[in-house]
């Protein structure tokens, strides 16, 4: 079943069996820490996306979109091809451009903090470049409707994932604890083999990912 914002919150106490409200508090946090796990473990073509951007001469960082969550490729763009930029560590890229004096079309690319890229050589020019990357889609908790790709196509990663880390927070038995990781984590290989384009269709997946455990055969929606 799907799962919207209310719905997920019910189930959640409906499982660990707890309404004391220092723990309802903290729903949302649970549920953000899933989707979070969710998203860095998962890499989907659904949350996949482009965006363009300049590099500036003689700055060798670039501004990151608001939404990025981790890189595919970048690659500068001139007026008869794309040359791609090979992602290395910043320290190699530090050692790369010891000299500042150094500028170029850039070859490479790291991460530099939350916000930036480091480019290396330093641009010698303006560039245009284009960023493909995986970002970090409205969370459950924020969206008004409620309702969200993770929570309706990706339900069992969601709810197990978000027990996890409520269980965690009780400090629950480490048996039902184990339990919840070990489901958890076999959501997020069927999810890991769809973006492996292993499975071609994520309800699919996942129907038959609840029939297994269940026994019970969900209904087509």
């Amino acid at each position: 079943m799907a799962y919207t914002y209310a719905t997920l919150k019910t189930a959640i106490q409906d499982y660990v069996q707890s309404t004391e409200t220092t723990f309802v508090s903290q729903l949302p946090r649970f549920i953000l820490n899933a989707e979070e796990r969710i998203l860095k473990e998962c890499q989907l073509d659904v949350f996949r996306k482009s965006s363009q951007g300049t590099a500036s001469t003689g700055n060798a960082y670039l501004q990151k979109p608001a939404d990025f969550l981790s890189p595919n490729s970048l690659s500068v763009i001139n007026s008869s091809s794309k040359e791609f930029l090979l992602y290395k560590q910043a320290t190699m890229l530090q050692d790369f451009t010891a000299n500042p004096a150094t500028t170029g079309v850039p070859k490479y690319y790291a991460t530099w903090d939350e916000a930036t890229f480091l480019l290396a050589p330093t641009p010698n020019d303006n560039f245009t470049m284009e960023l493909h990357y995986f970002y970090r889609p409205d969370s459950i908790t924020t969206v008004a409707s409620g309702t969200t790709w993770l929570g309706d196509n990706a339900e069992l990663a969601l709810l197990y994932g978000s027990l996890v880390e409520a269980y965690t927070f009780l400090k629950g038995e480490p048996d039902l604890l184990k339990q919840y990781t070990d489901r958890f984590l076999e959501s997020i290989q069927w999810l890991k083999n769809l973006g492996e384009g292993k499975q071609t269709r994520v309800r699919l997946v996942m129907r038959w990912y609840l029939q297994a455990i269940t026994g019970v055969t969900p209904l087509k929606t």
